[in-house]
């Protein structure tokens, strides 16, 4: 008793998260002292008891309390110590078994595994690259028998690029024949402001597919019953619902149904205002066009527009109703009309907006019709805006604000959203746009695909691409929604050299170098590659929604911050001027 009174007494001295071995007899405990925790049933009678390293004191941090953890930028600083709370490590195991499941369906569906390029080339794919410096160098591009300066004579410095995803690799494996179904868990990289869901380095579920369909006017080479699918690619679709199917069965033990819903992009911007709806709740836009009194309703329809409401009602007063006031005069609503109805201004209040006399001076403006159809009445809310008939972007304003509205409400315990999983395909999205801003630095003014260029048009769209009705040209573009978040994206590609090459030069404007960087693609298309399509799942954001946590960070081991940077690494830093020089890259001050 008392050798192991010394040896309790012993480790009461060692520091706490030491590393140490104990040697004992393990005892069930009695029921009544059993702990939900891993080991929680059995306790060890200590023998032996031996210190293997003692951890300082005081750490950055204790990890074992949660009630009391410091700000994430300490955490992320000493990832070492925040990755022994017991949610991280949980999370990197399910990381792990979600991966040797995805591995397993593929394999069992005839896929095969292979690696792409890291080291690759910068070509105008939509995104930023991060450049990677070589000592191999190119010759200055200087004229013979010129006089040179020292800078003038340096040579060129050469850079690799980290691929913005396999795209182009994985289109050149299946032109080769060597492979019909490809898929990696593939690292890519994007150079792009920080945003919560997204790092610079990122993992994705990546895979392609040879003779897939390509939007025929022929029975569905897919199972199950028709719906709103009506473009190609029916193929990846069938292979994706089964895989997501394994993974949720496997790790939350819910089963699935054999088929998710499809919705078309233009449903999905007019009834919520967003290209990933969340579809748990409703407070639906409605496009009021056809309800408007004259000469308003042809003053829109002459440019191009249409007016849509959001109207929060009699009916989901109590659930929105403390919301929309939270939200008065706040940003979301200064690009609406925003109509508090009451009896003074029932049969009139769309006098009220601005956006109308935008169109029209002529009053009075009777909104008879409009109450009815709209079911307005004293105590309602109604915000108004405009948009283009064909929409655009991936969020209209009253988009945005349905969202607000939802997450004050479940702020406020008015609105509790069903945590079951809603999955739901997106389709035909406008295969180019002038309203992604974050292709902008790259288009400059010129259209960009909505996807990526290699993305086909839907066969009814043709001849809308050759004509130049480029805004009325729907893609074989498909993306994967869970609950409002987009988890993944693919399409039918363009495998006809001519088709892609028109693209190129003749909707896209690219440059001759610009296209020129796309000729080994080309060239690949015309040697008889088969009809292929394709998507990639974010892997790192698929297991955020499995792990149940609002940031990716939490399930990825060493992550860099919102804005790029690894507090732990201490990464990206300045690199010295003589390792720059064996790159042939001179600083800005050119010593």
């Amino acid at each position: 008793m008392n050798h192991s009174n010394g040896i309790l007494a012993s480790m009461s001295q060692v520091p706490t998260e030491s590393t140490v071995l104990v040697e004992g007899i393990v005892h069930a405990r009695p029921e009544h002292q059993r702990r939900p925790i891993p080991s929680g049933d059995i306790e060890v009678e200590v023998t032996k008891f031996r210190l293997l390293n003692a951890a300082d004191s005081p750490l950055p941090f204790m990890s074992s309390h949660a009630g009391k953890l410091p700000s994430e930028e300490q955490r992320l600083r000493y990832r070492y110590l925040d990755l022994r709370r017991p949610e991280l490590s949980s999370n990197l195991r399910k990381r792990s078994e979600v991966a040797h499941i995805v591995r397993h369906v593929l394999h069992e569906e005839g896929f095969t595994e292979v690696e792409t390029p890291l080291l690759f080339k910068s070509t105008p794919e939509g995104a930023r690259e991060f450049l990677v410096p070589t000592r191999l160098a190119s010759t200055s591009s200087r004229l013979p028998d010129t006089e040179t300066t020292d800078l003038e004579s340096h040579p060129e410095p050469l850079f690799y690029a980290l691929p913005q995803s396999p795209q182009q690799a994985k289109q050149l494996l299946i032109a080769s024949g060597a492979v019909d179904k490809y898929y990696q868990l593939a690292r890519c990289f994007r150079d792009e402001d920080g945003r919560k869901d997204r790092q610079p380095e990122f993992t994705q579920i990546d895979l392609e597919m040879a003779f897939v369909s390509w939007g025929e006017d022929i029975p569905s080479l897919t199972t199950g019953t028709a719906d709103n699918w009506r473009i190609g690619g029916g193929e990846v679709r069938d292979i994706i619902e089964r895989l997501v199917r394994a993974v949720w069965s496997k790790v939350e033990g819910f089963e699935l149904p054999e088929r998710f819903k499809v919705m078309t992009y233009a449903e999905a911007m007019s009834r919520f205002g967003s290209d990933k709806p969340d579809t748990r709740f409703g407070l639906e836009i409605k496009n009021v066009t056809s309800h408007l009194p004259e000469p308003l309703r042809s003053s829109l329809i002459e440019h191009g527009e249409i007016l849509e409401a959001l109207i929060v009602d009699k009916a989901e007063h109590h659930i929105f109703g403390r919301a929309a006031k939270k939200i008065k005069g706040m940003e979301v609503e200064k690009r609406l009309d925003r109509i508090d109805i009451k009896d003074a201004n029932l049969e009139s209040w769309l006098e009220a907006s601005k956006a109308i006399h935008t169109l029209s001076e002529v009053t009075p403006l009777s909104t008879t019709e409009l109450n009815a159809a709209l079911g307005v009445i004293s105590g309602s809310t109604v915000w108004l805006a405009k948009r283009p008939r064909i929409a655009e972007g991936g969020s209209t304003p009253l988009g945005q604000l349905r969202l607000a509205l939802s997450e004050e409400a479940q702020c406020s315990g008015q609105l509790t959203l069903s945590p079951k999983p809603h999955f739901l395909w997106i389709t035909e999205f406008p295969l180019f746009t002038r309203a992604d801003e974050d292709k902008e630095f790259l288009a400059h003014g010129r259209w960009s695909s909505s996807h990526h260029p290699f993305t086909a048009p839907m066969r009814q769209d043709i001849e809308k691409l050759y004509e130049g009705r480029i805004s009325e040209v729907r893609g074989q573009h498909y993306d994967l929604v869970l609950n409002g978040v987009e988890i993944g994206g693919g399409s039918v590609r363009v495998h006809d050299a001519s088709m892609q090459e028109y693209i190129f030069s003749n909707v896209l404007q690219l440059s001759e170098s610009e296209t020129a960087s796309f000729s080994h693609l080309i060239h690949a298309l015309r040697c008889g590659a088969p009809p292929h399509g394709g998507i990639a799942l974010g892997f790192d954001r698929l297991m955020a929604i499995l792990c149940k946590t609002e940031t990716i960070r939490d399930v990825i081991a060493f992550p860099k911050t919102g804005t790029g940077k690894d507090l732990l690494f201490q990464s990206p830093a300045p690199a010295d001027p003589a390792v720059l020089e064996q790159y042939n890259v001179r600083p800005r001050n050119g010593r």
